[in-house]
């Protein structure tokens, strides 16, 4: 647990990939102590190695770290990083009276696991987390971070204010720019909102951004319409032209996790990002018919990559 003299916080990493991988090599980085959590291979290949990062903006450094495949003691935090489908499998390693009073930061697409976590952990430690990076593991242990960037936004609704400061602080001195919002639904919405047209519509055509943005526009802008519609019905953001405008922005050959998921025939998160959408909409009397028929589609398989 948190050393008072030096602020050191005890911090766990459920899922140390392309996210979690950097922010635990950043956390050791910066004095803090880190416990990955995965499969044995991995856990082996950690202790033995440490975590290798590869970062223009960070710097190409090796973390020592602990690793295991379950956690075993209190933490200051729990950061789950896993892809929402191997979410249910992951958190057998992460046992509720092992985390104790700790906190649990999910980095979890969607908007529906928060509930999903509180049900099992301590309701008011749960502090859904959103962040804004591209980086990818490329072999265990080691991560590549490509984006200029990495930017964490830190919410939860009825969580001391000062466990989301102590916290905010760390990973702000480890590296990647972190704030804490008073919004939580808006926080995540806010992802949702971006996120869920880029990934629903490059995984359905098999192209990147630019040629989305080009070839089907108007998909795109009825989808960015209907998902502010729906995010403005559950209390978050809506602002459909300010998310065109940040598509038109990006580089052109940007691709979202969703296609390299389905380029690499792994399960995509689905039903995480368009099921919710559509729950969400139904929930709130909103027709949302071009993302009802998109998600269909991707459902049933209709995408290049199938």
């Amino acid at each position: 647990m948190a050393h008072p003299a030096t602020n050191e916080l005890t911090v766990a990493v459920l899922g140390p990939g392309g996210v979690g991988g950097l922010l635990a090599a950043l956390l050791s980085r910066a004095g803090h102590r880190v416990i990955c959590l995965s499969g044995e291979e991995t856990a082996r290949t950690l202790r033995t190695d440490g975590l290798r990062v590869r970062s223009a903006r960070f710097g190409d450094f090796t973390a020592p770290v602990e690793a295991g495949t379950e956690l075993r003691e209190p933490v200051d935090a729990c950061l789950v990083t896993v892809k929402h489908t191997a979410l249910d499998t992951a958190l057998r390693r992460v046992p509720a009276a092992a985390v104790g009073d700790g906190l649990v930061v999910p980095f979890l697409n969607g908007v529906e696991h928060p509930a999903a976590l509180r049900a099992r952990y301590r309701p008011g430690r749960v502090a859904p987390a959103v962040i804004r990076v591209e980086s990818t593991r490329v072999a265990p242990g080691v991560v590549e971070h490509t984006s200029p960037f990495a930017e964490i936004d830190l919410a939860g609704t009825d969580v001391p204010r000062p466990r989301l400061d102590a916290l905010a602080q760390a990973l702000n001195a480890a590296g990647p720019d972190t704030r804490v919002q008073d919004d939580e639904t808006a926080t995540l919405w806010a992802k949702m909102s971006f996120l869920a047209p880029l990934a629903l519509l490059t995984t359905r055509h098999g192209l990147p951004l630019g040629d989305v943005r080009t070839h089907h526009r108007a998909e795109l802008t009825a989808l960015v319409q209907e998902t502010a519609e729906i995010s403005r019905a559950c209390g978050g953001p809506s602002d459909p032209a300010g998310a065109l405008a940040r598509y038109d922005a990006f580089p052109a050959g940007m691709k979202s996790s969703m296609q390299r998921d389905a380029e690499a025939g792994r399960p995509l998160e689905l039903d995480a990002i368009g099921g919710a959408l559509l729950r969400a909409a139904e929930r709130h009397g909103i027709p949302a018919p071009v993302t009802e028929r998109v998600v269909g589609e991707l459902r049933r398989g209709v995408h290049p990559f199938a």
